[in-house]
């Protein structure tokens, strides 16, 4: 059983597919990588390599210095930032992506994501349309470590 109707109005709703036109942009709040987040990740993940979990031989072996991020972990951090911002009620489908990491994340940077709608059509069934963005995670320097495009399908509120 559900919770009780109510006539208040939701906050924090994502962006429905008519509202996703070509060349609009936005940008996220931020999010801080912690040396907490980097542990639990490769932890829950199996992504053991001592370039994650070994700060010995970072700081002594590695071409690398400082606790790196895998660049998994910083796509999860942009595509929760878009989850709370964008997607609540309106995200139906993850369809593809094409990733490339730029540069190094390290533990402490500050990432949030600059996003461009790069095309929009509506689906042959009502109520939804494919969206295509690029997605820009961007530090506290203005560097941008990872971009992606991506590909999803968006619920119409108005079919």
């Amino acid at each position: 059983m559900g919770a009780p109707k109510s006539d208040l109005p939701y906050v924090g709703l994502g962006i429905p597919f008519e509202d996703w036109t070509v060349g609009r942009r936005f940008r996220t709040v931020g999010r801080t990588v912690t040396d907490a987040d980097i542990t639990n990740f490769v932890c829950v993940t199996g992504m053991l390599e001592v370039l994650f979990t070994n700060l010995d031989y970072l700081e002594n072996e590695s071409l690398i210095k400082g606790r790196l991020a895998p660049g998994a972990l910083v796509y999860s951090f942009a595509e929760g930032l878009l989850m709370q911002s964008v997607m609540q009620h309106t995200g139906l489908a993850f369809l593809g992506m094409e990733l490339k990491v730029n540069s190094p994340t390290f533990a402490g940077d500050t990432l949030h994501v600059e996003c461009e709608c790069t095309a929009a059509r509506p689906t042959s069934k009502p109520g939804r349309g494919i969206v295509t963005a690029i997605v820009n995670v961007v530090n506290q320097k203005g560097e941008i470590p990872l971009t992606y495009t991506v590909t999803r399908m968006v619920k119409s509120f108005k079919d």
